[in-house]
């Protein structure tokens, strides 16, 4: 995944609602109206989110007769989870060491 994906799956996961939003659709399909429910907001604000979550690619809309229902798309999540992995093995090595140089100064005091 490219970095500039990967800011805009970050940025969409930034805010709660949109979070929210996706842990609705991972239970299925929803339309606006239903994604919409839980929240006090209009309709129109839920679509802005939806909109940004699309931009992101987290999520895909299909066309059903007059409603247009929304998806999960799990193929960005899983890369930014990847990319989570692979620098949280680096920053705990970096922090082992601090740790390791920390106690060596502690040491020789």
């Amino acid at each position: 995944m490219a970095v500039d994906e990967l800011s805009l799956v970050f940025s969409a996961l930034a805010d709660p609602t949109r979070r929210a939003i996706l842990e609705r659709l991972a239970h299925g399909d929803a339309t606006v109206n239903q994604l919409a429910e839980p929240f006090e907001m209009s309709q129109q604000a839920v679509s802005k989110h939806l909109k940004v979550l699309e931009h992101a690619r987290l999520i895909s809309r299909s066309r059903t007769a007059q409603s247009r229902p929304c998806a999960l798309d799990t193929v960005r999540l899983d890369a930014a989870v990847g990319w989570i992995v692979r620098h949280r093995q680096i920053w705990a090595d970096r922090h082992d060491r601090l740790d390791e140089h920390l106690a060596a100064l502690r040491k020789a005091e």
